[in-house]
């Protein structure tokens, strides 16, 4: 399953040079490294980068940028606000679509009741069992919260 991901993102890289689109290439190059960063650190173990790592990194790289965005804007930077927002774009597409509010509060209560969490103290089990089903597709800086006022 690696390879999906791993194939659409070198597809696209290829598409994005024939079509000289530079902006598009260059945020795929920038895919490209932190995935051969992270199989060059795994490779001591001789392992290579799952598909749910290709989708933390993903989201990883989301998340900076729109806090690069988010900074660039306040120093009234927009067109490095604007080329930041544009490689989220970019490396959005390879990621699934989010979950909505009330899907991802649903995913929480399920996470709950599948480890029998009961406090606080379960809140690792629970976070545990939402990244194992849904990197990439949740918030978990927002998502954390949430479990501690469920389990609190």
């Amino acid at each position: 399953m690696t390879n999906d991901l791993r194939t659409r993102i070198t597809d696209d890289l290829k598409e994005a040079m024939k079509a000289k689109d530079a902006a598009r290439l260059g945020t795929l190059r920038l895919i490209n490294a932190a995935i051969k960063d992270q199989d060059i650190a795994l490779r001591v173990d001789g392992k290579s980068v799952s598909e749910a790592e290709i989708l933390a990194i993903l989201g990883k790289m989301v998340k900076q940028r729109q806090e690069s965005a988010r900074a660039y804007e306040e120093g009234g930077r927009l067109e490095l606000a604007e080329r930041e927002l544009a490689e989220v774009k970019v490396i959005s597409d390879f990621l699934p679509a989010q979950l909505s509010e009330a899907q991802t509060e649903a995913a929480v209560d399920a996470a709950i009741t599948d480890v029998g969490a009961e406090s606080i103290r379960d809140m690792g089990k629970v976070m545990g069992v939402l990244k194992g089903k849904y990197t990439g597709q949740m918030d978990f800086g927002s998502v954390g919260p949430m479990v501690k006022a469920r389990l609190g």
